[in-house]
This record gives C-alpha cells, sequence and structure tokens, in this order.
C-alpha cells in the first residue's frame, strides 16, 4: 500500500483530520506509526462502538500498531463506581475483541491497554500536576464539556479528565489519537498544550456522531436509541422496525445513518452488495453497491422504510453472532458489571 493509498484508507468516514499535511508525512517518514483511541468503560458497549471498531481496522490495513485504551479512570472520573471498574474492564476487554472478529479484521497488531496500568506511574501524576499549573479551570471545563456529565454539581474530576486524556498521548507513545466528533474540544486541548511542557503534540483525526434509533445521539445511557451487543434476534427486530425512519427524509434518520457508516463499509470492504429483499408485487429485490444509490432511492420514496428496516435488521443480527454464540459467558459478566453500586463503594 502506498503513502497515497494508506492516507485514503484513514481519510475515508472521517470529518476532520488535524492536519491532514501532518499524516502525509507521518506515512513518508514512519514505517510503523501507532494510533490510539480510549473508551472510557461507562456504558455497556453498543451497537454505535461498530463505527469505530470499523475504523481503527482501517488504521491496522493501513499497516499501524492499533492500541484502545480501555480507560477505567477515566470512567470513575465521569461517575462510574470505584468497586465496579474492574468488572466493567472485564467485560469491555471480552466484548471488543469480538467486535472486531464479527468484521472480519486481522488484529494481530491490535493491543488493549488498561489505563490504570500506567496512569498511577509517578511520571504521569507529576505531569498531571504540570498541566495543572498551565491551564485553566475554564479552559478544562471547555475542553471536557461534550464528553463528561458534568451535572448540577461538578465535580473536580471532571476538570482532571481532559489532562489526563491529553497526557495519554504521550505515555502510549502514538503519533495519532482518534475519536469521535464529540472528542474535539480535548482533541484541540491536547494538540495547545502539549508543547507547553516539552511534548510534541499529535495528529488528530475524528469520525462523525452517528443518530440513535429514535433521531438523537446514540447512546449507552439510553436503551431506546440503540441496539445492546447482547440483544437477541427477536430485539434487533423490534427496534429496528421501532426505529426512526420516515419515508423520504434523510435528516436524523439513525437507520440510513448507521447502513452508512457501518453496513455499507463492511460490504464495500468484502467486495459484497446490500440486498433488500421484496416481493415480486412490490417490484422485487433491490441491490445497492453504494450508499449514495441507497440513499437516492429512499429520498424518491422508491424504497419504503419498513423494506429497508428489515434487510437492515438481518445484517445487524449476522453482525451480532459472535455475541449470541457467548451470550451465557457475556450475560454473567454484564450482569457484575452493571450490577446496582454497594453503599460502601469509594466515591
Amino acid at each position: 500500500m502506498t503513502p497515497e493509498e494508506k492516507f485514503n484508507l484513514i481519510k475515508r468516514n472521517t470529518v476532520e483530520i488535524v492536519t491532514e499535511d501532518e499524516l502525509k508525512k507521518l506515512f513518508k517518514e514512519k514505517k510503523k506509526p501507532a494510533v490510539y483511541l480510549g473508551t472510557a468503560i461507562t456504558g455497556r458497549p453498543h451497537l454505535g462502538y461498530f463505527l469505530w471498531v470499523l475504523k481503527l481496522a482501517d488504521f491496522l490495513k493501513a499497516g499501524f500498531k492499533v492500541k484502545l485504551l480501555l480507560a477505567d479512570f477515566h470512567g470513575a472520573l465521569d461517575g462510574t463506581p470505584w468497586d465496579l471498574l474492574e468488572k466493567r474492564f472485564k467485560y469491555y476487554e471480552k466484548v471488543i475483541p469480538l467486535m472486531f472478529k464479527a468484521i472480519g479484521a486481522d488484529i494481530k497488531n491490535f493491543e488493549m491497554v488498561k489505563g490504570s496500568k500506567f496512569q498511577k506511574n509517578a511520571d504521569y501524576f507529576y505531569d498531571v500536576l504540570r498541566v495543572s499549573t498551565q491551564t485553566s479551570i475554564n479552559d478544562c471545563k471547555r475542553a471536557a464539556a461534550e464528553v463528561v456529565k458534568f451535572g448540577d454539581n461538578p465535580k473536580l474530576a471532571g476538570l482532571i479528565y481532559p489532562i489526563m486524556q491529553m497526557l495519554d498521548e504521550e505515555y502510549l507513545g502514538v503519533d495519532i489519537q482518534y475519536g469521535g466528533l464529540d472528542q474535539r474540544k480535548i482533541l484541540m486541548f491536547a494538540r495547545e498544550n502539549h508543547p507547553k511542557i516539552g511534548y510534541k503534540p499529535r495528529i488528530e483525526v475524528m469520525t462523525p456522531l452517528i443518530p440513535g434509533l429514535i433521531g438523537k445521539k446514540m447512546s449507552a445511557s439510553d436503551p431506546k436509541s440503540k441496539i445492546d451487543l447482547l440483544d437477541d434476534e427477536k430485539t434487533v427486530q423490534n427496534k429496528i422496525k421501532s426505529a426512526y425512519c420516515k419515508e423520504g427524509v434523510i435528516e436524523e434518520n439513525g437507520v440510513l445513518a448507521f447502513l452508512e457508516h457501518v453496513i455499507m463499509v463492511i460490504k464495500q470492504d468484502q467486495n459484497k452488495k446490500f440486498t433488500i429483499e421484496r416481493p415480486e408485487k412490490w417490484g422485487g429485490n433491490l441491490t445497492y453497491k453504494t450508499h449514495l444509490e441507497l440513499e437516492k432511492d429512499y429520498k424518491a420514496k422508491q424504497l419504503h422504510p419498513l423494506d429497508l428496516k428489515i434487510a437492515l435488521a438481518k445484517e445487524i443480527n449476522l453482525l451480532l453472532k459472535p455475541f449470541q454464540d457467548k451470550k451465557t459467558e457475556l450475560e454473567k459478566l454484564s450482569k457484575a458489571a452493571y450490577a446496582c453500586p454497594s453503599t460502601t463503594a469509594k466515591q
């Protein structure tokens, strides 16, 4: 793969790269660069996680060392009870590799890193203090505003969050941090503050946020907005059937968004088409090679929402098969990880 081909692969389905010139230069100068994505172990992983799993798979294809930070301390900073951190870590540790398996990704250059393994390091804590003398309360709050749940009585923890995320780039030894567009303020906070303590700014890559099933951002805290990785076939079918998907309307359509950013990407990589099965009396089957073709028909009302939903539910259930195969084990881990916190938990 040439540097240009690698660049185009990383750029696909992104909304911003800061900066593209730095990324092109990286491909020319470094044979095996490194990238990381951090996910705080808060809510239960859901179907929307496939968007970033696919992008990490792109990085793997482009020859990157890929690190997934399972950020247990960040989870605590954002409200996860301390006595559940280890249990949630174990759940994430089990389900994330299955997501890569579901899309057929080669993960020999993929590594999961537990945040607390290096964030308790004395040098790391020293740097947290150094950054805290270089930045203001307002800067930290603004950086974390779209990521941390501050609430009416904000905790100091939320202000520490962006400082630690910034330092993770340095201590993980990566060239790039990748995240969703909601991470942008923290990523720019990192680029601004790294030089102040003698570290180089990293390249920041961002992908879009996709609407959930109710037309809003997909959220682990709203079961109606997303499909859980452990949902069975019937549950998936029912959730998709009741999803917001107004005929002819593209905007805020979570069904179309998931098709565009996940299913059609998988089909493209496998050189397959997306098929919608219909009786002959309703025009017979429809096949699509690109999302643009599908979107055009949908906008013209040549494709009915129900037909689209039935086809999507079928694809999702195929994607979730690795989880159904291990459902008993995963449900046991999930039940422990998302139990009510004990009254004796350290807060």
